[in-house]
C-alpha cells in the first residue's frame, strides 16, 4: 500500500491511503505541536484501512509523508561510484549524519534558500527506509539537499545539510511488502529535465540490513524514523564542471516503484 499526507483545501491534514490517482482517509491529524498522523499510526502496529472516501490527488497537497521523525538519519558515501566522484576515502564502516525535521518539505514544494547563504546548492537522490515496530516498515523518496560550501568549510556537515526545507520527502510511503527487493532499484535525478543522476540501489556498499544493524548497536530505532541510504554518482559537486542549482531549477528525484518528487529552487 501506498501511504501519503495530504492537506485538503480547507486545511485539515491526513494520513491517507493511495490508490491510482485518488487518496482516502485514514486519520485526521491533530493541530497540536509536533503532531503527525503518519507516525502515529505506523507506532501503533494496527492494520491501516481508509474510513472515509477517495478524493482527487489533485484535488489535495501532498505534504511530506512524516512530519516530525523522531530521527531521520542519512548514510554519506554509500555508493562506490559516488565516492569515485568525490575523491573521499571509502569509509569502513556505515557513515552516518542527521538532518532535523525542519528540513522536510513536501514532494512538490519549493525548496526556498535565503540569497547569499550558499554558492554550491547540490542534489542527491536517495532511496529512504522508514522504520517500524518489527524493522523496515515502507520506503520512501528523499533528495538530500545540500549547501557545499556550508558543508565542506565548517570541519562537519550539518550547517551544509540541515537548511530549513533541505530534505524532500515522498510522495508517499510504500510499504515492504510492494518492494520485493530494495537493492535492485533504479535510481535517479534530472536538473531541468536532464539526466543527472542514472544509478541503482545494487550499487550500495553497506546495504539496508546492515545500515540497520549498525545504526542499532548505539541507538534505539523508533517506528517512523527515516533513513537516507546514500546517493549515487551524478551529484553537482561530482562534475565537470561542476553545476550548482540555481533560483527556479527544477529537480525531480525517482526511485524505481517508490515515486517521484519534483521540487523547485526559489532563491530569495
Amino acid at each position: 500500500m501506498r501511504i501519503a499526507r495530504y492537506r485538503t483545501s480547507d486545511g485539515r491534514i491526513f494520513a491517507g491511503l493511495v490508490e491510482g490517482d485518488a487518496v482516502a482517509p485514514v486519520a485526521e491529524e491533530s493541530t497540536a505541536y509536533m503532531a503527525d498522523a503518519v507516525r502515529d499510526l505506523i507506532a501503533s502496529g494496527e492494520n491501516i484501512a481508509a474510513n472515509g472516501p477517495a478524493v482527487p490527488l489533485a484535488d489535495v497537497e501532498l505534504l511530506s509523508p512524516l512530519a516530525h521523525p523522531e530521527k531521520i538519519i542519512c548514510i554519506g558515501l554509500n555508493y562506490a561510484d559516488h565516492i569515485r566522484e568525490t575523491g573521499l576515502d571509502t569509509p569502513s564502516k556505515v557513515l552516518a549524519f542527521v538532518k532535523t525535521a525542519h528540513t522536510l518539505t513536501g514532494p512538490h514544494s519549493d525548496v526556498v534558500v535565503p540569497a547569499g547563504s550558499t554558492e554550491q546548492l547540490d542534489w542527491e537522490a536517495e532511496l529512504a527506509v522508514v522504520i517500524g515496530p518489527d524493522g523496515v516498515f515502507g520506503y520512501t523518496v528523499a533528495d538530500d539537499v545540500s549547501a557545499r560550501d556550508a558543508q565542506f568549510a565548517d570541519g562537519q556537515w550539518f550547517r551544509g545539510k540541515n537548511f530549513d526545507g533541505f530534505c524532500p520527502l515522498g510522495p508517499w510511503i510504500v510499504t515492504a511488502d510492494e518492494i520485493a527487493d530494495p537493492h535492485d532499484l533504479a535510481i535517479s535525478a534530472r536538473v531541468n529535465g536532464e539526466v543527472v543522476q542514472d544509478g541503482r540501489t545494487s550499487e550500495m556498499i553497506f546495504q539496508i540490513p546492515q545500515i540497520i544493524a549498525y545504526l542499532s548497536t548505539y541507538m534505539t530505532l523508533n517506528p517512523g524514523d527515516v533513513i537516507a541510504t546514500g546517493t549515487p554518482h551524478g551529484v553537482g559537486m561530482g562534475r565537470t564542471p561542476q553545476l550548482w542549482l540555481q533560483d527556479g531549477d527544477v529537480v525531480e528525484c525517482e526511485v524505481e516503484g517508490v515515486g517521484l518528487l519534483r521540487n523547485t529552487v526559489r532563491i530569495k
